[in-house]
């Protein structure tokens, strides 16, 4: 496919606008032909920076979207807010921290059982994915995030994901940190017993060497 450089960047655009779905790059490409995209995603992006509407890239799909800070004018007066558990915002979280995790670990942190409903929320929400299986006796299942997952938070890339110094200071890690701590300390404990154990039953077996050696 050959276009000026202007006329490519109004195809790219117009492919955007009618987008049903957020499109990477390589699909934008092979509905234009196969045209190199990439230049013009970037010229749009410069084109409509601090406009109403912003194109912007979020886990590699790019979108038309509203400018944040007129986000307010387009709210409707009743929202219907998504809500999550304690239990699916912790397992959000882990999995995002984590990933890819089973469920199996995904306990292990959080130092309860995870409902399958916990997990199903997540997944029919886009949020939560199945990555494949773990190559271990069993085969379990293991859960990672979406792009979906990014978009909403407004991430580009799990890179962007706040630190664990940042969610304290926002007051947003209270539950999972709580998990968390909850988790290292036992499994501090329970290292420290299998080596109290282990030491043990070394100095048990030299003392029956010594023993039998004596005899």
């Amino acid at each position: 496919m050959s276009q000026k450089p202007d006329d490519l960047v109004r195809a790219v655009e117009a492919t955007l606008f009618a987008a049903e779905m957020p499109m990477t790059a390589e699909a934008i490409s092979t509905h234009l032909g196969g045209a190199d995209v990439k230049a013009a995603l970037r010229e749009l992006a410069a084109h409509y920076a601090g406009r109403g509407i912003a194109v912007v890239e979020r886990a590699g799909r790019w979108h038309f979207q509203t400018s944040a800070d007129l986000a307010h004018l387009l709210r409707r007066e009743r929202e219907e807010t998504r809500r999550l558990s304690r239990a699916a915002t912790e397992t959000l979280a882990i999995i995002a921290y984590h990933e890819p995790v089973s469920r199996a670990e995904i306990e292990s942190i959080r130092g309860v059982q995870t409902a399958k409903g916990t997990l199903d929320v997540l997944l029919e929400a886009g949020w939560v994915r199945v990555a494949g299986r773990r190559e271990v006796p069993g085969r379990p299942v293991i859960y990672a995030t979406t792009p979906e997952f990014l978009a909403h938070f407004g991430l580009s890339s799990r890179k962007d994901l706040p630190g664990i110094d940042e969610l304290k200071a926002a007051g947003l890690l209270d539950p999972v940190d709580d998990a968390l701590d909850a988790a290292l300390a036992r499994k501090d404990d329970a290292a420290a017993e299998e080596k109290e154990t282990r030491l043990a039953d070394e100095n048990w077996s030299d003392g029956l060497a010594s023993e039998d050696e004596s005899a």
